[in-house]
């Protein structure tokens, strides 16, 4: 099965349980670590997560997944949250960080430079991520972003 039909058909089965739960699924990766395959489910909440609703949310999904076989290999399932460093990929990402300082890395520079901090404003009306550098609004192409995550200062 190709990644992106594991990641969707895992989504698609996992996304109720979260929505029971009332908790919000951040992310779903199918990844390879070392020799390793995980199945990386990120999950969130109004109130944070801690590690009784990961094992919780773990133990509801674990019995769905070995029934419903998305995944033709051996893997480890891993439940986890996003932290408070959390990386920001889509659009209802964007929505959930506003305001949040975050750190933008890009693919070549822009100006100079491939990485950007500063808080994030949202989208454009043409889809572009908006970045407040230094009272300056700068716009990025999601196209050339390679990683995008808040940052917390200790």
């Amino acid at each position: 099965m190709i990644k992106k039909n594991v990641v969707g058909v895992v989504s698609e089965l996992v996304s109720p349980v979260a929505d029971e739960m009332g908790i919000i699924l951040w992310d779903v990766e199918f990844v390879k670590e070392g020799s390793k395959k995980i199945l990386r489910i990120t999950i969130d909440s109004e109130e944070g997560i801690d590690i009784n609703t990961c094992e919780t949310f773990h133990r509801t999904i674990d019995p769905m997944l070995d029934e419903a076989d998305p995944i033709d290999e051996s893997y480890y399932l891993e439940v986890t949250s996003p932290g408070i460093e959390r990386e920001i990929k889509t659009d209802a990402h964007i929505e959930m960080c506003l305001g949040e300082k975050v750190e933008v890395k890009l693919y070549a520079p822009k100006n100079g430079s491939k990485a950007f901090s500063g808080t994030l404003e949202g989208l454009s009306d043409e889809g572009k991520v908006i970045i407040n550098i230094n009272g300056e609004a700068v716009e990025f192409d999601k196209k050339e972003i390679s990683k995008m995550h808040t940052v917390f200062d200790f």
